[in-house]
């Protein structure tokens, strides 16, 4: 198998002579699959249903350039241009993973997209670059820079996943994934209550801005509770859209085209230069390693709705080849300006909903995605959302994060050595997060490595996993 995956011949192609074959257990129901993973579904079809992927992902993709851009109080050109580049290379990264390039790649129908993990240290590391004097573009540059030399971590794990997922147990990888949604309530809020922009004009918390969030967290709480699979599928969609008609009626959108936007967005390599900073190496090449055990979650529920194994050899160089394709997506991501990339979870339930697990479905998703990175009108209008509309969305979707966070720790046994680790982890990493300052006094390599909650909470908890006695969870 492994000589075979070198020499570039497709894993979905040999899957039938892999011997022995898997067990009935280890394959998911295949009566309600109408298209399996390796059948073409007739063009419109497959048109349709990549429709859906790409509206089930697209808030996913653009809210974390749209909140990043907005926390560093960068130009609205700037601001549109990042946007565009996470929809390019989401559209990149897809087209890999699903058709796999030699080892590179699952070879499911599994979408790429731009990660939420990294938000609170892009954030972090980007004030204290300004904060030490250096500018706008330079903050970004060394943003980039760290992302792209910590991107080798899930290339390099790629190949030891089934070591990696041994130190990185779920108490951990819940425990990481409950801190990204606890630390992002704060961005959440902020957004819902007018922005950064509000607190300055002395309108955050007005009436106007919590109606218009209302409204979002309304529209997405209804649609998410309908039994109907596609109502959920774009609950934020559609909430997102009707705070944004509605705040267009009430005046709080000036929705115009900027004539000065070029008709196509080309990527520009290294637009705003290229930077490191070696403390923050540290706790980005462990984000990293935290969105691959989560990938491997994502990547192995893909393979149960498309009745692949999900053991066996198949079933790990599907893993390999997954996790290589986030690394391998989130370093030309970085060069292309963009953020980290990661396995989405959301194309699961368009899995179920459609009853297509087509991989080659995964290219029309992956051109529809670069399309729309293209056309710097997709940006504008993105860039256009009102603050409080963006956080009545947020604030439900951080809260999901944080509540699948939970839900991981309630599946671990949390016995005295789980509890210890547990609340030594929340409370330093929260504690970074509502109180900054601690680190003030420290030197810059220190603050640097420490200065977000979830890196400082994710090592914590890695390093009370390897070191304390018993067994982990």
């Amino acid at each position: 198998m492994n000589n075979l995956s070198r020499e570039g011949i497709d894993i979905n192609d040999i899957e039938s002579t892999a011997s022995p074959a898997p067990s009935p257990s280890s394959l998911a129901p295949t009566s309600d699959l109408l298209y399996g993973l390796n059948e073409r579904p007739p063009l419109k079809l497959s048109i349709l249903v990549a429709l859906q992927h790409v509206l089930a992902v697209f808030v996913g993709i653009v809210t974390p350039p749209l909140i990043i851009s907005r926390a560093l109080k960068l130009s609205d050109a700037d601001g549109v241009f990042l946007v565009s580049m996470a929809l390019l290379v989401s559209g990149l990264g897809t087209i890999v993973q699903t058709r796999r390039i030699g080892p590179v790649g699952s070879g499911l129908l599994s979408i790429q997209g731009t990660s939420f993990v990294f938000l609170g240290p892009i954030i972090s590391l980007a004030a204290s670059v300004t904060a030490s004097g250096g500018t706008q573009r330079e903050s970004l540059g060394i943003v980039f820079g760290v992302c792209m030399a910590a991107s080798v971590v899930p290339i390099l794990i790629g190949p030891c996943i089934r070591w990696a997922s041994k130190i990185v147990t779920p108490l951990v990888t819940g425990i990481v994934v409950t801190l990204i949604g606890l630390t992002l309530v704060e961005v959440g809020i902020t957004s819902l209550g007018g922005g950064f922009a509000a607190k300055q004009d002395g309108t955050f918390g007005a009436a106007g801005n919590l109606g218009l969030a209302s409204v979002v967290i309304v529209l997405i709480v209804a649609m998410n509770g309908s039994p109907r699979n596609w109502m959920r599928t774009l609950s934020v969609v559609a909430g997102l859209a009707g705070g944004y008609v509605l705040a267009w009626v009430a005046g709080k959108v000036a929705f115009s085209i900027d004539g000065s936007l070029p008709w196509i967005a080309l990527p520009v390599p290294f637009r705003y230069g290229i930077g490191i900073r070696a403390a923050a190496l540290v706790p980005f090449a462990f984000l990293y390693l935290i969105t691959a055990i989560e990938s491997i979650g994502d990547l192995t529920a893909t393979s149960s709705l498309c009745a692949q194994p999900i053991t066996g050899q198949v079933y790990f160089e599907r893993l390999r080849g997954g996790v290589m394709a986030d690394g391998v997506s989130s370093l030309v991501a970085a060069a292309l300006n963009s953020f980290p990339s990661t396995t989405f979870a959301q194309n699961n339930g368009v899995i179920q909903l459609t009853g297509v697990g087509s991989r080659y479905v995964g290219t029309w998703v992956g051109v529809m995605l670069m399309v729309l990175g293209l056309l710097p009108v997709v940006g504008s209008v993105v860039q256009g959302i009102p603050q409080p509309v963006l956080g009545g969305a947020t604030i439900i979707m951080f809260g999901m994060v944080a509540v699948a966070g939970i839900k991981i720790l309630s599946a671990v046994s949390m016995d005295r050595r789980a509890t210890t680790i547990a609340a030594l982890s929340f409370g330093l990493g929260l504690g970074v997060t509502f109180v900054p300052g601690i680190l003030g006094l420290m030197p810059p390599f220190v603050r640097d490595m420490f200065s977000s909650g979830v890196a400082t909470g994710g090592m914590c908890a890695l390093a009370l996993n390897a070191l304390l006695p018993g067994r982990r969870s």
